[in-house]
């Protein structure tokens, strides 16, 4: 509401070219308590003083020399913006009211003017345009907050596009590392060569390419290989895996491709190989360092063509596998002493992975500790709940030879006979000192003496029952394998 102090504070300017009006005017406005009152005499100056001052009501006089009324309030309208014109006429002229409403003043008043009439118009114009001008700063203000509030929206969009995108990439980031978690669960440890292995995993997964997967015996190489095929397009089927170590020589070849009924002496039934078990999935040669030469040509031309046959069959069989060996081999050296072929090598080694020994890997021996001694305390139904600092320090200093699958092992074994919370190994880890190492064979070497033993009793007769091969307890052409790979020849007779 516009109080009477509001409508005393208001601007006003009396235009008159008499002087005894414009002294009337201004004593009656003082009078009653106006404070602000300007005045002029020359009509060609209103629109350079209500420019600068901005007047809250003009009282105007129509006839005057020079410049009317009318002309001065069309001089005004260039300078209201909003066309409103703060203007009170005063006139003799009964025909010019009219005209100058049209012409925008916002009321008039009649020479002679009655005192009380021109307070009371004033005061009623006076409260109009206070009102008028309320709701314009009113407006400015609410136009002013709402681009006030508009910025601030749009700053929290914005940053809620941000956040938005963070997510997102957040999101991003854990589905990933779920997945890791989830294709990597087997496989336990921080260091930063399993990283590298991992991160080696992820990059070739998801291409058709071979992969041949290096490292010592226990390193977890088969691990690797599910993780790649669990990472790739044919995670969908299972991945297939065979122990080219584990099979006779007589057996890889069937395994591997199949036979037909009657292919050979006891193949009373149709057998489908791996490879064909393998078609659109991945196959997985544990140990390809064993392969029999004779087999690696048949091996390498499925890896170029993608086609074989059975055993016993003259139809070509095409398949889709995607090959993942792993091997403990130094195939290299291997196809130097001519063990295995330099093309199927190459032909195997297009991305090469090496899994790092246990040794190199001692920030992960804690860790792996951990998962070990929980597992097997669930199975077992106990409590071990402590891990002496002198117990993993022995175990972080000890070289593995046989890496994480001997590590398992001992933790299993202390599980076990462990009577308490605390964790005690049941076996003495000891480290041979380098005199001992250098007068150690190889494992090759005792393979080969016990062989060429074994075949000096029974005067190198391999098969029947008294044969070599039913002693060590192989098959003999596993055996013969076993000759032609450890360079085991049979001393001439004098």
């Amino acid at each position: 509401m516009i109080s009477t102090a509001d409508i005393l504070q208001a601007s006003i300017l009396i235009v008159d070219d008499q002087a005894a009006n414009v002294l009337l005017l201004e004593r009656m406005l003082k009078g009653v308590g106006y404070a602000c009152i300007a005045s002029t005499n020359d009509p060609h100056e209103v629109c350079d003083l209500h420019r600068k001052n901005h007047y809250d009501l003009i009282l105007l006089d129509l006839l005057m020399p020079g410049m009317d009324g009318f002309q001065v309030m069309e001089a005004l309208k260039e300078i209201e913006p909003d066309g409103y014109l703060p203007v009170l006429v005063i006139t003799a002229q009964p025909a010019h009211k009219l005209r100058a409403l049209e012409a925008g003043a916002k009321d008039f008043i009649s020479k002679p003017f009655d005192l009380l009439e021109l307070q009371t118009r004033i005061s009623n114009l006076l409260e109009v345009r206070l009102l008028y001008k309320n709701i314009e700063n009113y407006n400015k203000v609410l136009e002013q907050r709402v681009d006030e509030r508009t910025e601030e929206l749009q700053r929290a969009l914005s940053e809620i596009k941000v956040m938005q995108e963070k997510l997102e990439t957040e999101n991003i980031y854990f589905r990933h590392e779920n997945k890791m978690k989830n294709q990597f669960e087997n496989i336990i440890g921080k260091s930063d060569g399993l990283k590298y292995v991992l991160y080696r995993a992820e990059q070739v997964a998801p291409a058709n390419t071979t992969v041949l997967i290096l490292g010592e015996t226990g390193t977890g190489k088969e691990l690797i290989a599910a993780a790649i095929h669990n990472m790739s397009p044919r995670k969908e089927r299972p991945l297939i895996t065979v122990n080219c170590a584990a099979l006779p020589g007589n057996l890889i070849e069937s395994e591997l491709f199949g036979r037909e009924k009657g292919a050979f002496t006891g193949a009373d039934t149709r057998r489908v190989g791996r490879f064909e078990v393998a078609n659109g999935s991945t196959l997985c040669l544990d140990e390809i360092g064993e392969l029999p030469l004779e087999l690696q040509v048949k091996l390498l031309r499925v890896i170029q063509h993608h086609e074989f046959e059975r055993l016993g069959s003259s139809q070509t069989t095409k398949v889709d596998v995607r090959i993942v060996a792993t091997t403990n081999r130094d195939l290299e050296e291997e196809v130097r002493k001519g063990r295995f072929r330099q093309d199927l090598y190459y032909r195997l080694n297009v991305f090469p992975i090496t899994v790092p020994p246990l040794r190199l890997r001692k920030d992960d021996i804690p860790l792996m500790v951990q998962v070990f001694v929980e597992r097997y305390s669930r199975k077992l139904g106990k409590q071990i709940t402590t891990i002496k600092k002198e117990t993993m320090k022995a175990l972080q200093d000890y070289p593995w030879p046989g890496n994480v699958r001997e590590l398992e092992s001992i933790i299993e074994r202390a599980v076990i006979l462990c009577p308490g919370s605390v964790l005690q190994l049941a076996d003495k880890l000891e480290i041979s000192s380098p005199a001992i190492k250098s007068t150690m064979r190889t494992l090759e070497d005792t393979e080969r003496s016990q062989i060429i033993k074994i075949l000096t009793e029974t005067k190198w007769r391999i098969e029947g029952k008294d044969g070599a091969a039913a002693i060590l307890g192989i098959h003999p052409s596993t055996l013969r394998a076993r000759l032609h790979k450890l360079e085991i020849v049979r001393p001439e007779t004098k």
